[in-house]
């Protein structure tokens, strides 16, 4: 039986939902009391009040260690948004009475950083130079994660990827244009004509396979009549493709816009001269689904509109 919001709320301090989250990352009673300051029978004691609090148990407990069930991984998500928001709140508190100021933390996919977020935060700094920011790179799935454990006030990517989208509020920012990239001295680096067929046999960077772009690849050469190339190098990370390029003049990689032509300005990659027909989907502002944002979060997000679309927003939607 569910106890009640009563029970819950007389019952439930904050040092307990702090111990949850403190269980969760040290995975073992004896690391867990190490970092709390406790001994181990008493932090024993504690998450046993805990257990009984919500009438049943939350972690499984083997030779091993602990391992929050699925309950137990429900109430350490909203422990950690709690926690997250009193940490806004004192940093709220301190920029109120000092009349500016505040945190705000953002989640971005890569493409976003270079085409609106990076203009964003340059006129955020300059009307609130008070502010701390924190960002985050990382793909969607990823952020989306962070986002709805309260790690994140914001995220710019997609939500397609998310296994309950309607967790989450979405605005639309910006379609993104892709491109492909291959290194200075790639054999066809100079071309003025390049076919997909010509690049079906060379060594591909690839997104990982749940990963738009990558699905958007897939789509573009079957559509060719092509197979995809095969013995791919994975990676989600735009660093390590942008190194590769410019190593290994044998490697081909499909790129976001924004990060194509930073790749350009700095001469670590070129780009071939081939259209990608298949249209890529695109990404916006997401926040969880109905919550309040800071005033700090609120000007970020009124950034972010300016640098994609100076003409105006495309308006809050749900997904």
């Amino acid at each position: 039986m569910v106890p009640s919001l009563t029970s819950i709320t007389s019952r439930l301090r904050f040092r307990q939902l702090t111990l949850l989250v403190a269980l969760d990352e040290a995975g073992s009673l004896h690391r867990a009391a190490d970092r709390l300051g406790m001994t181990q029978p008493g932090l024993t004691k504690a998450l046993r009040e805990i257990e009984s609090t919500f009438g049943m148990a939350l972690f499984e407990r083997s030779p091993k260690g602990v391992l929050a069930n699925e309950l137990g991984r429900c109430i350490i998500r909203y422990a950690r948004v709690i926690a997250s928001d009193l940490g806004h709140l004192r940093e709220e508190i301190d920029g109120v009475l000092r009349g500016s100021g505040g945190r705000v933390a953002v989640g971005t996919i890569t493409g976003a950083l270079h085409s609106v977020l990076i203009g964003a935060l340059a006129q955020l700094r300059e009307t609130q130079p008070a502010l701390s920011i924190e960002v985050r790179e990382g793909i969607s799935s990823e952020l989306l994660n962070q986002l709805n454990e309260g790690r994140l006030d914001l995220a710019i990517c997609r939500t397609t990827v998310a296994k309950q989208a309607d967790q989450f509020d979405y605005e639309a920012l910006q379609d993104e244009s892709v491109a492909v990239a291959v290194g200075p001295g790639h054999a066809l680096a100079k071309a003025r004509r390049v076919t997909l067929a010509q690049l079906a046999s060379c060594r591909w960077i690839l997104y990982p396979g749940n990963m738009p772009l990558r699905t958007l690849l897939e789509r573009e050469f079957r559509e060719a009549g092509l197979d995809l190339p095969p013995y791919p190098i994975e990676t989600a990370s735009s660093l390590a493709t942008m190194l590769m390029l410019k190593q290994d003049p044998t490697l081909v990689a499909l790129m976001a816009e924004g990060t194509m032509a930073f790749c350009e300005e700095h001469r670590i990659a070129r780009r071939l001269p081939l259209a990608i027909r298949s249209r890529h989907e695109a990404y916006g502002i997401v926040t969880r689904r109905g919550a309040r944002l800071s005033p700090a979060a609120s000007l970020l997000v009124q950034c972010l509109r300016d640098a994609a679309n100076p003409g105006g927003g495309l308006g809050l939607v749900h997904t």
